[in-house]
């Protein structure tokens, strides 16, 4: 699969544009204390990769709030498929934030921007021994 631009959330593609994909390892441990004479024991779960997404200018209104409905789907899990080197990476997860500004008013409808959202993994990309 190739991709010019735009993402996939539960199979369907919006083709959009873009501005930003920013990819985050967040290290998990099941536990993580000190002994008393200082030294770290821990038992690591994983690692997740979290991603922060920015989108460029959708003008099809159509397009837009379809994106929009989809990213605040009140439901547990999405399914997502992004571009990365080695063509996509796909991973189940939730969104755990979106946001968006009205750039201008016009007669009959409202133009957005700076449209983001917040990629959260549901399980570790990578596990200690794999």
């Amino acid at each position: 699969m190739e991709f010019t631009q735009g993402i996939r959330i539960d199979g369907i593609l919006y083709d959009v544009p873009l501005v930003s994909i920013k990819r985050a390892a967040d290290v998990l441990d099941k536990y993580a204390e000190r002994t008393e004479d200082g030294d770290l024991k821990r038992e690591l779960i994983g690692v997740y990769f979290n991603y922060q997404m920015s989108f460029g200018t959708i003008d099809d209104d159509n397009t837009y709030d379809a994106l929009w409905d989809k990213l605040t789907e009140p439901v547990e899990y999405h399914d997502f498929t992004l571009p990365t080197t080695k063509g996509t990476y796909s991973f189940r997860g939730y969104i755990s934030g979106v946001s968006d500004e009205i750039e201008k008013v016009l007669a009959d409808t409202v133009k957005f921007k700076g449209l983001q959202c917040k990629f959260t993994a549901k399980m570790p990309a990578r596990v200690p021994g794999g």
